[in-house]
């Protein structure tokens, strides 16, 4: 990969690098406290004390918005590595076995992709309850079938090239075979589908924290922040400008970079 001739890996690479440091240290310490309530301080505008200004409860957005950011980072996280590691595993076992089993497989994610991923998990929620736990599971379930379905599509077009072939006649364990020779070929198109993933993980647990299912008061959410916020667009409309542009970063920074990870695959 030609990196210091590609804009969008370095781009995408320092906000991205930037905002992992910021919600880093927003998990350990935050300028102001996010849940305590301040009524002589609320509605402020932004200034040199609160840069981003105050809520209509008197709390630091700024302080807010990195906590709801390392709160949406990590299920954005938990969520793409439990799909992307099930999804692995069964994606590899249907492209290089195929089979009835693949068969099967593939219809059943092909049921789960027909719906729209943020209704399940609302319906998923609303059965099991909120939380983060629910949260996390209920879309790493449902992430699962596009990472399957990716893998799946590389396995099968690797399984009978010649160094695989060679690989069995040696005696190869399948293990090894499946996650040793076939899947590190498999990275250049599983990296792209990664930083997509964590988006899309990002926005929908933003959406059920805005519908009110999602992360629960008083924890800070970038969801349930817009949501407040739109009430306030009047009279404060930097409570929903700093919280807006929080999430548009985090998403415009993993696709940028996952921009330019294609575009170093497709040179090198």
């Amino acid at each position: 990969m030609k990196i210091r001739k590609n804009a969008y890996f370095i781009t995408g690479g320092i906000l991205s690098a930037v905002l992992t440091v910021i919600i880093i240290v927003g998990l350990f310490w935050t300028p102001y406290s996010t849940t305590g309530m301040n009524a002589k301080e609320k509605m402020q505008p932004p200034s040199f004390a609160h840069i981003l200004g105050t809520d209509n409860f008197g709390r630091d957005v700024f302080s807010r918005v990195m906590e709801g950011a390392g709160t949406s980072f990590v299920i954005a996280l938990m969520v793409v590595v439990i799909g992307c590691v099930c999804g692995i595993i069964i994606g590899s076992l249907c492209g290089y076995f195929g089979g009835i089993a693949d068969m099967i497989l593939m219809h059943i994610c092909d049921t789960i992709t027909a719906f729209p991923a943020i209704l399940l998990a609302l319906v998923i929620i609303s059965i099991t309850g909120g939380g983060s736990l629910n949260i996390v599971l209920a879309l790493g379930i449902l992430f699962i079938p596009s990472f399957a379905r990716v893998v799946r599509t590389e396995y099968a077009g690797i399984r009978d090239l010649n160094y695989i072939k060679s690989a069995r006649l040696m005696g190869v364990s399948t293990p090894r075979i499946l996650y040793s020779h076939i899947l590190p070929n498999t990275l250049p198109v599983l990296i792209p589908a990664i930083t997509i993933g964590f988006n899309n993980a990002v926005l929908a647990e933003a959406s059920m924290s805005f519908l009110g299912i999602g992360i629960q008061p008083p924890q800070a959410s970038l969801g349930s922040m817009l949501k407040d916020s739109q009430n306030y667009l009047n009279s404060a409309p930097w409570y929903a400008l700093g919280t807006g542009f929080a999430v548009v970063l985090l998403i415009l920074a993993f696709s940028l970079l996952s921009e330019g990870v294609q575009q170093g695959s497709r040179r090198s």
